[in-house]
This record gives C-alpha cells, sequence and structure tokens, in this order.
C-alpha cells in the first residue's frame, strides 16, 4: 500500500476553484518553484498543494517546461493594487509603453488584459487581432498585450495543432498566437476550428487521435485570445468574433524600445500580480451584463463584446468601446464582412423599400447585389442565389412568367428574423448613419464555477 502511495502520479492543475474558494499556480522565476497562491475568506496563503475530494492536488510543475522555459507567463505573487482605476492605468501605461497602437485600442487591450482574468465567468469572449503585413509590429502587439492576459499561452515558431489543443484544453489560458506559426494549410484549418470553437463556453473540438487504434477526444479551447495576421480570414463569421487593430499605419513611435529587455519581463510580471489579487477579490461578485441592443450592430459581434461592457466600470470607456464596434460593423459590412447571405437580405430589403413592393425576381435580387458589389470577378448567377435562398434563408420561391419569384409577404417572418441577424437597419436601408445607443443594466446571480 505504501509503495502504491509512493509511485501515485501525483495530480496537477493550474488552478482550482470550489466554491468560493480559489487556488491559482504561481511561479517564483528565481527559486524555480510553484506553489498554489490561495484566497479564502478575503485573505491569501501560499500552499504546497489543496486537498478536494480527499487528493491532494499540486500547482503545475516547475520543471515542466512549459513553466520553466516560459511557454506559459504566470504571475510570482498576489499583490495590491489600489484602485481598479489604478490598475486599469497602469496596465495602459505599461502597452503604451513599449507599443505602438492607436489610443482607442490601447485602452480596449488594457481592458481586455484585465477582462482575460475573469473570462471564466462568462458564456462568450472576443479575441483580439492585429492585422498588418510583415515588419508592422505585430509581434510586439502580441509580445506586449499577450503578457498582460491570464496564463498567456505563447505558442512559437515550430508549433503543430496536437500541442495547441492539448495545452488550452489542461491550461485554460489565453492563446498568443502568430499567423507566421502555421507552417501548412493543413494547421490552418485545425487553427480556425479552435477560433471557431474557443469564443463560447461548452462547445469542445473533437479530434481522432492514436495510432492503429483511433480514439475520440474533445478538447476545450474556450479561452481568450490574441492572434495577429496579415489578411483577415475567408469566414466572415469567425471574422465578426475579433477586435481588431490594424497595424503598420504610420512611422513608429520614436519613444518605443527597439527590443524587449529585462525590465519588460519584470514589468509584466508584477502587473500579472496585480491582476492575479484582482481576480481573486472580483470572481465570485455578482455581474452586471450590459446586453441591451446595439443600433446596427451585427448580432455576433454584438456578443462578444458584452464580457467588456460587463467589466468596464467608466461610462465614457463603454461609449468609446461601442462607438468602435460600430464603426468595426460597418467596415465588415463594406468589406463583404457578414457573406453572400446577409448581402441577399440587404438587397431583397433595399428593393422592397425602392420599389414599394410585395414580389421580386431571384433575377432583380442577383442583379442588384451584383451591382452593389461592383466586381466583375466576384459576381454571383441567378441560380447560385435561388439556392441560397432556398437552402441557406429557407426563404421559399415561386415560378411564374416572369422567372423565379420571392413573395415578401409570405416569407415576412423569416426576412424579419434575417434582418435583425444581419444587423440591417433602416439607417443601413436609406443610407444614413445612426449612432444613438440605450444601454440597460441587468444585474443576474452568480454562479460558481470549478475546474
Amino acid at each position: 500500500m505504501n509503495e502504491n502511495n509512493n509511485t501515485k502520479k501525483q495530480i496537477r492543475k493550474a488552478s482550482v476553484i470550489v466554491g468560493d474558494k480559489i487556488a491559482e499556480t504561481v511561479y517564483d522565476p528565481v527559486l524555480m518553484k510553484t506553489q498554489f497562491a490561495t484566497f479564502t475568506n478575503g485573505k491569501v496563503a501560499y500552499v504546497e498543494a489543496v486537498t478536494f475530494n480527499k487528493e491532494d492536488i499540486y500547482p503545475l510543475d516547475a520543471k515542466n517546461d512549459i513553466v520553466s522555459k516560459n511557454v506559459v507567463l504566470l504571475p510570482s505573487l498576489a499583490t495590491e493594487y489600489g484602485t481598479e482605476a489604478e490598475l486599469i492605468q497602469e496596465i495602459q501605461t505599461f502597452i503604451h509603453k513599449y507599443l505602438d497602437i492607436t489610443p482607442m485600442f490601447e485602452r480596449i487591450a488594457a481592458y481586455y488584459a484585465m477582462f482575460s482574468w475573469l473570462f471564466d465567468r462568462f458564456n462568450e469572449l472576443p479575441y483580439l487581432r492585429a492585422i498588418g503585413d510583415f515588419g508592422s509590429g505585430k509581434t510586439r502587439f502580441l509580445q506586449v498585450i499577450g503578457s498582460a492576459c491570464y496564463r498567456p499561452i505563447f505558442t512559437g515558431g515550430a508549433t503543430t495543432p496536437s500541442p495547441i489543443f492539448r495545452i488550452l484544453n489542461e491550461l485554460k489560458g489565453t492563446l498568443v498566437l502568430d499567423e507566421a506559426d502555421f507552417k501548412s494549410s493543413e494547421m490552418s484549418d485545425d487553427i480556425v476550428k479552435i477560433l471557431n470553437s474557443g469564443y463560447q463556453k461548452g462547445i469542445a473540438v473533437l479530434r481522432s487521435e492514436g495510432k492503429g487504434v483511433f480514439e475520440v477526444k474533445a478538447y476545450d479551447v474556450f479561452s481568450p485570445k490574441v492572434i495577429a495576421t496579415r489578411e483577415t480570414f475567408n469566414d466572415k463569421a469567425l471574422e465578426s468574433r475579433f477586435l481588431v487593430e490594424e497595424m503598420g499605419r504610420g512611422t513608429l513611435r520614436t519613444d518605443i524600445p527597439r527590443r524587449l529587455s529585462d525590465e519588460f519581463y519584470e514589468e509584466s510580471r508584477l502587473i500579472r500580480n496585480k491582476l492575479l489579487m484582482w481576480r481573486f477579490r472580483n470572481f465570485n461578485k455578482p455581474l452586471v451584463f450590459d446586453d441591451a441592443p446595439l443600433e446596427g450592430i451585427h448580432p455576433r459581434l454584438h456578443q462578444i463584446i458584452i464580457p467588456l461592457l460587463t467589466i468596464i466600470e467608466s461610462e465614457e470607456m463603454k461609449a468609446s468601446l461601442k462607438e468602435f464596434v460600430q464603426k468595426y460593423n460597418q467596415e465588415l459590412i463594406a468589406d463583404r464582412g457578414m457573406s453572400w447571405e446577409s448581402d441577399i437580405v440587404f438587397a431583397i430589403l433595399k428593393i422592397e423599400r425602392e420599389k414599394k413592393t410585395d414580389s421580386m425576381t431571384v433575377k432583380e435580387i442577383t442583379d442588384f447585389v451584383n451591382k452593389e458589389i461592383d466586381f466583375s470577378d466576384d459576381t454571383l448567377q441567378s441560380r447560385k442565389v435561388g439556392w441560397i435562398l432556398r437552402a441557406r434563408l429557407q426563404l421559399k420561391t415561386y415560378k411564374n412568367r416572369k422567372g423565379y419569384t420571392l413573395s415578401l409577404s409570405k416569407n415576412k417572418d423569416k426576412l424579419v428574423f434575417w434582418k435583425d441577424r444581419y444587423g440591417i437597419t433602416e439607417a443601413d436601408l436609406s443610407g444614413e448613419y445612426v449612432n444613438d445607443v440605450n444601454v440597460v443594466e441587468t444585474p443576474i446571480e452568480t454562479a460558481n464555477i470549478g475546474f
């Protein structure tokens, strides 16, 4: 019995949450030692292990490469941070010191870093992305913002999909990923799977693994993600889950350090220490969701900013974020961001408005969409539009002497649904831009989440 106990493999976890008790792995880079920082009844303590269901659970192993080689960055202590406003200002100052991005996105990035330390309290989350060419500062974007986030996982240039799935499933940290790490189209497809599934809690990615006898495994990839790409993704639904900063639009600020010294890594560690204390104190607080509908915003895009709006206290910053997202929504639409389906629905509603008609042919819809696109090499055929109407939008057409025709009155409910789904407003149809927002805050009960 003793022999079995001695050889029994230790259970190791990055964190343990049971009710209002929290234990988080901290790492002392000088002593090269990990411990659990625990938070109970408002007090922090440091222990070698915690007991749950009569089993001892240990923190991440300090000798493991993901810890010792800084694949994942951890806090070393839980330290005081002053007021929440002072903490967010310190994060923004840190970002400004080492990264050249717009003032608005500096603020968004600071709140995103803070939000990442409470991401497991939410059911959906947004992603941050830098987009730009080589040498535009995307790597610095990842390093600076990523290092302030909750348990950031830096993938490195030789990463394959398999360890990314595993490390996200086990560590549940912030994935920091550069498009340059995508070594093949197959890997790119796997990363898209992670991004498509990882924004919403409870959607696992299934993978078949093993040699000879394959085993299906489910990986939980729900976590914050900070990524860098040179171009947009072809999947426009995925595009709507990002808050994006365009890099390299001007001359680099002269006060930006050209290389990251030990001072940078020490500063980022101290920020993580303060954010750990902030997580401890705020994890079990009731959340007030700011989920009032935003005029002209695609529902999915609105869905992903709710977590940020929830943790932001400043009404001025909330208004700025909403304005930012409204402008980004317009860019998505202008850049064909909401897919053929949204263009077709918009065309139907626009034709109805202009011609005051209850019916229109598939050819009329096709011609309108192609006119709006104005790209000779990217046009739709009537047959394709008819298929999208029936198969994708579930709108019923009938044939008469004019050809296949859509009745608006017979498809009214579906059209109302799709209009709302794609965020098409009366202002869009009339060519105006509306920026009025009503905000209603509704408190909800706190739910305890366990790992």
